[in-house]
């Protein structure tokens, strides 16, 4: 089989791909195996691959392959969320360009027609991008979230909950988008300092002309809808004003002066302006004092008929038309530059109006308490377990708040509720819906006619709350449900913690032990959660298609080939860490000018583009890696292969050689576990890079690699064939493609021998004297290139060794092939033990022995004493902060016996190499 010089990865992704495809090794069925299941956090089906895709798919990826190695049911449920806001918004936008058509132009039925059929043409784009990257989905599972089923599933648990007093229906202050025209629960708003402004204005108390009161604001606008003024019960200022009124500016509106306990007496002037229509804490002011409520604002943030003023102009014009015109009435007292935080919508970027509107609304006192002891008590892990601290804070009864579940958008579950009049009847059909009306009214002569649905669709994480359980159809049939759940791990970003993990486990505890059984399964929908950090760019900033700092994922994939692209993202993705992704600025001088404080500002705004190259030198690790790999493998390859050792040596170091490896995979390979355990799969990978890169490709393979024009004999290659088919496996959830193209041509193989369903290897005891002793011969190897390469010797030249004497060496160089593959290894023509200082002996210590190579050359004594000195004083150092540590008590006392040991372990090393050092000082100076 005639082997590429060099490994391509575009001519071999695709190939394998599609057998693994073929041979349906993702397919995951029911069966007597022990499932191992993960759920895609299901992309917005307007999305396109990018950084942060890459990276949560890939350590899915990587975990869901390792179970499938370990004869594990694998199922990983890929899928889609319709993204009710994200693409109402595309499809809007599409009609205008390509048509010319508003939404308003259409009826709802029409507008749906549209909707679908972008989702038909655009929606699976990301799923077949996630391909290119080698997810290994179940793809005949794929779910959207808007399909039959699961629509089934959101009106049921909507009707269940209406009908345990759970969803209500309410007159509430709402977070109003205006330019998506729709509300927003709170978690959709972000809120983040922003420049502002403080007016300070003043209200003239009724009955008066020269009494006033001020107030401060950042709002004047909202000065039009003004229903009262608010003091602080305490505050003596303003005990004379008890049972007055003040005058609002420009509308000349009387308002009562109440007396609050909300008011801060130290913020501003210790008078608060209560406009309840468009505050959150004014609306409830305005409730415990009866006041009147005026909406100002219209639906796209323009002041309406009820403000009187600059009726129809934008609110932010009108916040500088306000300024002027409360400057010429003489109100304005006085203006201030102020930072406070202003709340955006997370889909817009619109700043967020609060509005009051009558909403649909889930009480969620009980759910946070069972999300947040369902944490607390450890049925579901937190990894890395400090998010535990965001969690709780979030879930506590001070802040948790109902959550807001109405959209008035048309793309997404429509409400199941109908209204007759002022009555509300929620059912699953109109037709049930009429049954309801009939018998609540006694009209059997009502029709369908008299009904009309709600207009409002339902917010999207409604539906993906549910995915756990509605990606196997649990609340029309359970027979998978049974099987699968709970699933076992949920990878997703800690910034939807609690848009989507929160409420998934709300969900789970809700419904799971009415569907499953009562105790017969755990509740919790999955029992780990492990959250990935933020891709950031060099400078700290979240990658992102606004901000233009994120390469394009499609290219790196073909400039690295995915083996490259996965290895670039995971070996920087310390666990919970956000991940300083290395693609270079497209501009060399924006380094510089990110240190400007007002330049960095507006890049985190996105008013600076920060395009970055298609570029990484952790890809291109990647890549280097797997070309690593292969040049290995084509090196196994290329030896012939003898029935017989060619001679003794060759046969101790080969036996060495093997012994050594076993035992070091079976320690590198519980390691690993640990790793996997943690979801420290940065950790993991690393390690294995360099047990590969290192242990087997720079010492295994040179150990046991035939002298020039010789053979190996066939035992010592059928072993190395094993190791390598091992490492493919260890490998293969991390870089599938170059494992897989390696496995098949390490040998033949029967059809369905793949390395994606090979044997994961368990690991096994280890003999850790044999890994210590390799680690002192590899250590001594080191040191002799080192002074090849110091005083100019040739690379193959072979030299004389000279050990001083000593029981320790004797000791390691007692190991049945250690002398052997020290003098392959080393390039060394002899070895011998000696009681002085060899002539032409240049000296070097490893451990706690020292050595001698012989160099025909004069050696410069001076120099070898000099070095000699720093390394003494070096030591000297070391052992004097180790001895302090020592006689600490308390460190000796309350420190693990192991760390203890390991300290004195330490201080016995450097007292030996300092006596050694002195040993060759006086010698050198002798």
């Amino acid at each position: 089989m005639e082997i590429p010089t060099q490994y391509n990865p575009s001519e071999t992704e695709d190939k394998w791909y599609k057998h693994w495809m073929e041979k349906e090794y993702f397919r995951s069925i029911p069966d007597e195996r022990e499932p191992y299941t993960i759920v895609i956090p299901p992309p917005n089906v307007t999305g396109v691959l990018h950084m942060g895709h890459m990276l949560n798919n890939t350590i899915q990826d990587v975990l869901i392959r390792k179970a499938r190695l370990e004869g594990k049911n694998a199922c990983w449920v890929p899928g889609t969320d319709h993204a009710s806001i994200a693409t109402e918004n595309k499809v809007i936008a599409k009609l205008r360009k390509e048509k010319g058509i508003r939404k308003s132009d259409l009826t709802r039925e029409e507008f749906l027609e549209h909707a679908w059929a972008w989702k038909e043409e655009y929606g699976g784009i990301i799923l077949e991008q996630l391909k290119r990257l080698g997810a290994s989905c179940d793809w005949e599972r794929t779910r959207f979230t808007m399909e039959e089923g699961l629509s089934k599933a959101v009106s049921k648990v909507f009707i269940d909950l209406y009908k345990k007093g759970r969803i209500y229906r309410g007159l509430r202050i709402c977070n109003w988008d205006p330019d998506v025209q729709t509300v927003l629960s709170n978690e959709e708003v972000i809120f983040a300092e922003e420049a502002s402004k403080l007016y300070h204005v003043r209200y003239r108390i009724e009955g008066t002309d020269d009494e006033w009161v001020t107030i401060a604001t950042t709002r004047p606008e909202t000065i039009l809808g003004d229903t009262g003024i608010a003091v602080n019960p305490s505050d003596e200022r303003y005990a004379h004003l008890k049972g007055k009124k003040a005058i609002v500016p420009m509308v000349e509106r009387p308002v009562p002066i109440i007396f609050d306990r909300y008011v801060d007496m130290e913020f501003g002037t210790g008078c608060l302006k209560v406009t309840p229509a468009h505050d959150a804490n004014d609306y409830e002011i305005g409730k415990r004092h009866h006041l009147e409520t005026i909406d100002t604002f219209n639906a796209d943030g323009t002041m309406s008929e009820a403000a009187q003023f600059f009726i129809g102009q934008d609110r932010f014009e009108v916040r500088k038309l306000m300024e002027k015109e409360l400057q010429e009435r003489g109100h304005l007292v006085k203006i201030e530059d102020y930072t406070n935080k202003v709340g955006r919508s997370e889909r817009s970027k619109a700043v967020v109006e609060p509005r009051l509107m009558l909403q649909w609304w889930v009480k969620m006192d009980e759910f946070a308490k069972m999300a947040l002891d369902a944490v607390k008590d450890g049925e579901v892990d937190f990894y890395p377990s400090h998010f535990f601290n965001m969690y709780n804070s979030w879930l506590q009864e001070d802040n948790i708040r109902d959550w807001c579940i109405s959209r008035q958008l048309w793309w997404g579950h429509r409400i199941p509720a109908w209204y007759l009049g002022e009555e509300v009847f929620v059912a699953g059909t109109k037709e049930e819906a009429l049954e309801q009306a009939k018998e609540k009214t006694g009209n059997s002569g009502l029709t369908l006619d008299d009904l009309k649905q709600d207009e409002d669709a339902l917010d999207t994480w409604f539906s993906s709350w549910l995915w756990p359980i509605s990606v196997f159809d649990g609340f029309e049939n359970q027979e998978e449900l049974k099987y699968y759940y709970p699933t076992n791990v949920l990878v997703t970003g800690w910034d939807i913690m609690f848009f989507w993990v929160a409420r998934m486990i709300m969900a789970g505890y809700e419904w799971s032990e009415d569907l499953l059984g009562k105790g017969t399964k755990p509740k919790y929908p999955f029992k780990s959660t492990y959250f990935t950090g933020m891709v950031r760019d060099k400078f700290g900033l979240k990658m992102s298609k606004s901000l233009g700092n994120s390469p394009n994922a499609l290219k790196l994939l073909d400039e690295y080939g995915a083996d490259g692209v996965r290895y670039g993202m995971l070996s920087s993705a310390a666990a919970g860490n956000d991940i300083i992704f290395d693609a270079p600025p497209k501009d060399d001088s924006i380094e510089a000018k990110m240190k400007d404080p007002n330049f960095r500002r507006k890049a985190k705004e996105g008013k600076i583009k920060l395009e970055v190259e298609d570029e990484s030198e952790k890809c291109n690790q990647g890549r280097k890696f797997s070309n690593k790999i292969w040049n290995g493998m084509r090196l196994v390859k290329s030896w012939d292969v003898v029935d017989e050792p060619i001679d003794e040596s060759s046969i101790l170091v080969n036996t060495l050689a093997a012994e050594w490896f076993e035992n070091l995979m079976n320690l590198e390979l519980e390691k690993l576990e640990k790793s996997y355990s943690q979801y420290r799969l940065s950790e993991g990978l690393n390690n294995l890079y360099n047990f590969i890169w290192g242990d087997f490709c720079s010492w295994y393979l040179e150990m046991v690699k035939p002298p020039y024009q010789k053979g190996i004999d066939r035992k010592s290659y059928e072993k190395t064939i094993y190791f390598f088919e091992k490492l493919m496996t260890v490998l293969h959830p991390f870089m599938p493609f170059i494992t897989e193209e390696i496995w098949h041509y390490l040998k033949e193989r029967n059809d369905g021998d793949d390395c994606v369903i090979s044997q994961y290897p368990p690991y096994s005891d280890y003999d850790k004297n044999i890994i210590s002793d390799f680690n002192s011969l590899k250590d001594i190897v080191a040191k002799i290139r080192e002074q090849r390469t110091k005083n100019g010797l040739k690379k193959y030249e072979p030299l004389q060794l000279f050990i001083q004497e000593s029981d320790s060496a004797k000791k390691l160089l007692s190991r049945k092939g250690l002398k052997e593959t020290l003098l392959k290894t080393g390039v060394l023509s002899e070895i011998n033990f000696t009681d002085s200082t060899p002539e032409n002996g240049v000296a070097f210590i490893s451990g706690t022995d020292t050595y001698f190579i012989i160099i025909e050359k004069q050696i410069d004594v001076a120099a070898e004493l000099e070095k000699a000195t720093s390394d003494l004083e070096y030591q000297k150092g070391f052992l004097e902060k180790i001895n302090k540590k020592l006689g600490n008590a308390g460190f000796v006392n309350g420190a693990p016996e192991k760390v203890v040991a390991m300290e004195r372990k330490k201080q016995s090393d450097a007292t030996e190499k300092i006596k050694q050092l002195e040993e060759l000082i006086n010698r050198l100076k002798s």
